[in-house]
């Protein structure tokens, strides 16, 4: 694990593989962890650097510094301390959020973008997310951090061959300090692109799983309103695509990259 100082923050990082560089950036609740399946796929073709964003795994965990535009920040900071031009950006659920708001704000520093059942508008996702909001909200305030981690977890691996997978990322899940977790989280769901996402020219990729918490048409909505942006759907898959079907979403990224 490395340690680098941005934007009065410690990050934790690590960073494989020479040639150009894949950041990838995790989801809410959860580490660098998420992409146990990609680094050792991408690291034999790729500089492949995955972090612990600010209040989440080893990465400083403030009392009141959190939201996307923050997050975003603290991603600019680390390509610049690491001397870094250009990067593909690959995030996941809340790392998608970054991903977007990195390509909206600062869009020279992306080479391409990958967007992982996600979407650039947390704040205007109709009755999904408000009850995501409310439901979440509540569940943390009345069970609990531990409680809403075996929730979720199940939710994302239901499966009984995803036991490993489910008990694994139970664990990230519920070792989050309550605080952070909850303050990234309503940071979160008050975050949007709005209009600002017509104005992405990086070339873009899409991924939406067959059972994710929001349906195809809510990505090929958004996909259709970008300047450069495709969709691959992967199938028999839920939130966590990365991590329940890793040889498929591979094979989508490898093909991207490659194109």
């Amino acid at each position: 694990m490395l340690k680098i100082q941005v934007n009065n923050i410690a990050l934790d990082y690590e960073d494989h593989g020479k040639g150009n560089v894949l950041l990838l950036l995790h989801g809410l609740g959860s580490t660098k962890k998420d992409w146990d399946a990609q680094v050792p796929f991408f690291s034999k073709t790729h500089r492949v650097i995955t972090v612990d964003l600010r209040g989440h795994g080893a990465s400083t965990k403030p009392q009141d510094a959190y939201g996307v535009e923050l997050m975003t920040e603290d991603v600019k900071q680390l390509l610049d301390q690491l001397n870094i031009k250009k990067a593909t950006l690959v995030g996941f659920s809340m790392g998608g959020a970054i991903a977007f708001e990195m390509a909206a704000t600062h869009p020279e520093y992306l080479e391409n973008l990958v967007i992982v059942n996600s979407g650039p508008d947390f704040n205007n996702m109709g009755k999904i997310g408000e009850d995501l909001l409310d439901k979440r909200t509540t569940f943390l305030e009345t069970k609990g951090l531990e409680a809403l981690a075996k929730e979720i977890s199940f939710n994302m691996f239901p499966e009984d061959h995803q036991i490993d997978l489910r008990n694994e990322f139970e664990t990230r899940c519920k070792n989050n300090d309550y605080n952070a977790y909850y303050k990234s989280f309503v940071t979160l769901m008050d975050w949007g692109l709005g209009d600002k996402i017509k104005d992405i020219s990086a070339r873009t990729l899409v991924v939406a799983s067959d059972m994710d918490y929001t349906p195809i048409v809510f990505k090929e909505a958004y996909v259709n309103r970008m300047q450069n942006a495709t969709l691959a759907v992967i199938k028999n898959s839920r939130h966590g695509v990365v991590l329940d079907q890793p040889d498929a979403f591979n094979l989508e990224l490898q093909n991207f990259l490659k194109q």
